[in-house]
């Protein structure tokens, strides 16, 4: 029993003595507010849950929403903040704000609540806390308060894509068998245009091409197409066999029984 009195006692006087030295310190208020723009064209109409905050290392700052779109902060000691605008609705853009104690001067007694000088920039998610974006001006003088951006709408469902026509054309076989169609019903004409001579010579070199044979071009009745057609003559870029030739490999097989006793 005495020992759990001792603790209170000690617990008593260390929160006494931590009130004490944050009466000490210097403190300001840090108001923001939120403007109207394209994303968010009346910030009246935020949800009454839509609430701020101010964060750093042992340190925390809530502000709700109040009746003029403004968050105020109220007894901020120095430090490096990273202001937050939580709502259902929308997403705001994240503020670094810095309290840092100005030098006395001017005649200004030291210790006056005007030696706390209050900035602000857009921060960004992910990057280094020195990475500071650009300077939010403070609207109304040292006084004044600091803009919050809104930057859109919150979507937390993703719309189903509806049907499009576009949407098969894009298909790289719709398309190839359009250019097809197109080269078959447009062939002939191109053909039935062409000059007389011109064409004479194209009809003669279809007829010498071994692809007609395949097609049964210029056969004649119950005749095999594949006939006369040697597959790896074609492919190699040949014409047709001579058929007179003798074959080579008797003739050599020949000699070399001839030479051997």
């Amino acid at each position: 029993m005495r020992i759990s009195l001792t603790s209170a006692i000690l617990g008593a006087l260390s929160s006494l003595a931590a009130a004490a030295a944050a009466s000490t310190q210097q403190q300001t208020t840090i108001t923001l507010w939120i403007p109207s723009s394209q994303h968010l064209p009346n910030p009246h109409a935020l949800p009454a849950t839509t609430h701020a905050t101010l964060t750093a290392l042992r340190k925390a700052y809530d502000a709700p929403l109040t009746a003029s779109g403004t968050f105020s902060f109220r007894n901020v000691t120095p430090g490096s903040y990273l202001a937050d605008v939580h709502c259902k609705t929308h997403v705001f853009a994240p503020l670094r704000v810095d309290v840092i104690e100005a030098e006395a001067g001017d005649g200004k007694a030291k210790g006056s609540a005007s030696e706390l000088l209050v900035r602000a920039w857009e921060t960004y998610r992910g990057n280094d806390w020195e990475n500071k974006g650009q300077e939010v001006p403070r609207s109304g003088g040292e006084s004044g308060r600091f803009a919050v951006r809104a930057l859109g709408p919150k979507e937390y469902f993703i719309e189903r894509g509806s049907f499009s026509v576009l949407s098969i054309l894009k298909n790289p076989m719709i398309l190839m068998g359009l250019v097809s169609l197109g080269l078959f019903i447009g062939m002939p004409k191109l053909i039935e245009n062409m000059d007389p001579e011109m064409r004479a010579e194209w009809e003669e070199q279809q007829k010498k091409s071994p692809m007609s044979s395949l097609m049964g071009g210029g056969q004649p009745a119950g005749a095999n197409p594949m006939g006369n057609f040697d597959m790896a003559a074609y492919l190699a870029g040949q014409g047709k066999k001579d058929e007179s030739e003798p074959p080579s490999g008797n003739n050599n097989g020949g000699g070399k029984k001839g030479g051997k006793r």
